[in-house]
């Protein structure tokens, strides 16, 4: 390119997306002259879902600024909690993020993911349709104009991830009132009711049932409570109380 050239600047959290020789603290870019600033930071490998305010020459700036020779641009961060107006927090998580979208559930937040890979376009699709944050380790799918709104996940370990997005949304926390296995909303169960479906072991064990009516499927407090128990507790005491 033969265009102006400006200098840019990452935030320290951002850093993680550019290649080594990009990560310096200030950065000279020369620009086609044409491009907003929103695709010079994208072409830093940076998604703007992860990018909060843009300021140039210290005034914060909109994405569809063409910025101009001798510039000084900063790309700061979202700010957390991160606030998504103009419709119920809602989640859709990538093929790759099952175990957080289980976890979420456990926690009674609307997580939305199908264990087939849909692909790209289906997923962009979705989040704007059903007004859903796109959940993603995939800076790609994350770039994608049709998308409602979206976020990266910073880590590969659940744990992890859980925290990432808990302390970036906020959402508000009803442990135990969601499927797990497919999102919906749990309903208190007699236990003559879902008798057929019990173990034998079960049905000696346990008297108190909850059921899925969208997949039928029944759950009760079995060996893997404590360590589930231990997730939610976790959960609530850094990210707030539950939802009464």
């Amino acid at each position: 390119m033969n265009g102006p050239e400006i200098h840019l600047s990452l935030a320290p959290e951002l850093r993680l997306f550019a290649t080594s020789e990009r990560r310096r603290a200030r950065v000279a870019v020369t620009t086609d002259g044409a491009s907003t600033l929103g695709h010079v930071v994208e072409s830093f490998g940076v998604p703007l879902t992860e990018v909060g305010a843009l300021l140039v020459d210290g005034r914060e700036t909109a994405v569809s600024h063409v910025p101009g020779a001798g510039e000084s641009v900063e790309v700061h961060p979202v700010l957390r909690p991160q606030r998504v107006p103009g419709a119920p927090l809602r989640f859709l998580l990538d093929v790759h993020l099952g175990t957080l979208a289980r976890r979420l559930r456990l926690l009674g937040v609307d997580a939305a993911y199908e264990s087939e890979d849909i692909g790209d376009p289906a997923l962009a699709a979705r989040s704007a349709a059903q007004c859903r944050v796109l959940l993603s380790r995939d800076r790609g799918l994350l770039r994608r104009r049709e998308l409602w709104a979206g976020a990266y996940v910073y880590s590969d370990r659940p744990d992890e991830q859980l925290r990432d997005v808990l302390g970036r949304f906020a959402p508000s926390l009803a442990p135990w009132t969601r499927c797990t296995a497919c999102n919906g909303p749990l309903e208190d169960a007699d236990k003559d009711t879902v008798h057929e479906q019990l173990e034998h072991g079960t049905r000696s064990t346990y008297d108190v049932f909850a059921r899925c009516p969208a997949c039928a499927r029944v759950y009760w407090r079995g060996a893997h409570h404590a360590r589930l128990e231990a997730i939610v507790a976790a959960a609530v005491e850094e990210f707030g109380a539950p939802v009464p």
